[in-house]
């Protein structure tokens, strides 16, 4: 079958690799329909991700029609799957609490094994979520919006909170458009002004800020003096997450949505006084995946907004590497495999 394999940093190659084998007992194999394209695949193909080993076939934002099932299998043969690319052991502490997103000796696809720019791949029945209403395209959304659903989950916080989402980019959208959807009030936050405009245009996030030397003056005055009830920091930057800290309202809750290798340092005063969460949150689990499958579902997602860009199996070896730096008007990029 043909994929697409990052051999080393800098070099993608479409080539032709074993089809996957015998379909173990609870598995499936299926025919990979779209790809979503993540800032983890950017970063594999930069060398930048920490955790790594070459060759890889990335992809883990996937829609896929059932091939064939293996024994104990009741998805029907053909039916289009969400894929939720967290393989989790279903055995640690983690696992045993049903928090599978967080597991212990979790296996990503297109990550720590190899993932769906490929026409077909193995995956374990509770792993996949029936796209019933969806199409293939927006079937692929699905993950990467999760993230951000999960996070707002994770917040906790009542309907009308006034919620700070940092960094327009997919990950930070996507909180911001499952903030809105559980009633919160929605400020987006970014150093583009661009990213911030296209945010209001093409999304409806009107309330934005600009981040800058004033940026928190800019927040004090959006929130009468006050700060932000919740804040997600979705940018994947230190500075930007240790910044975040005096954003958040007495009382009020901090989640991180991406993830940094550095240390991250803050007052304990402030953080003390305003008797802030601080809350990780990482992956989603099942019920932030059929949540969004739903909203979708609803209208409540504008994913034709959301995919920007398309490309083909073939296209990624030049796509990819383009796109990974000409960011301009890019939010989603999808690649087809199968209609």
């Amino acid at each position: 079958m043909k994929a697409v394999v990052c051999n080393e940093p800098g070099q993608l190659a479409l080539v032709d690799v074993p089809a996957p084998g015998a379909v173990p007992a609870g598995w499936a194999r299926l025919a990979v329909s779209h790809v979503g394209i993540c800032g983890t695949d950017y970063h594999i193909y930069e060398g930048k991700h920490p955790f790594l080993q070459y060759p890889r076939i990335m992809g883990h934002e996937i829609s896929a029609r059932i091939a064939e099932a293996g024994e104990g299998v009741s998805l029907p043969i053909g039916s289009l799957v969400i894929v939720n690319p967290y393989l989790a052991c279903g055995r640690c502490g983690a696992c045993r609490k049903e928090k599978p997103n967080c597991c212990t000796n979790i296996r990503v696809l297109g990550v720590h094994t190899d993932g769906a720019q490929c026409e077909e791949i193995l995956v374990p029945e509770h792993n996949l979520y029936p796209a019933d209403g969806l199409s293939p395209e927006a079937a692929a959304t699905v993950e990467f919006l999760a993230i951000g659903a999960h996070a707002v989950r994770r917040s906790q916080a009542p309907e009308g909170s006034r919620a700070l989402v940092i960094g327009a980019g997919p990950i930070g959208l996507g909180a911001a458009i499952f903030a809105r959807i559980a009633g919160y009030d929605v400020t987006l936050a970014d150093t583009s002004a661009d990213r911030l405009a296209m945010a209001a245009k093409s999304f409806d996030f009107a309330k934005a800020i600009l981040v800058g030397g004033d940026t928190a003056e800019a927040v004090s005055a959006a929130t009468d003096g006050d700060g932000f009830d919740v804040v997600f920091d979705a940018t994947g930057y230190a500075g930007s997450m240790e910044r975040a800290f005096s954003y958040v309202a007495h009382g009020g809750s901090l989640i991180f949505v991406g993830v940094v290798k550095d240390d991250i340092r803050f007052s304990d005063p402030e953080f003390h006084k305003r008797e802030m969460t601080l809350i990780a949150s990482r992956n989603a689990t099942k019920e932030d995946f059929v949540h969004v499958a739903e909203a979708i579902r609803a209208g409540k997602v504008p994913v034709n907004a959301l995919i920007t860009h398309r490309t083909t199996l073939q296209g990624v070896i030049s796509d990819l590497p383009r796109w990974a730096s000409e960011k301009t008007g890019l939010v989603k990029a999808v690649i087809e495999i199968a209609p």
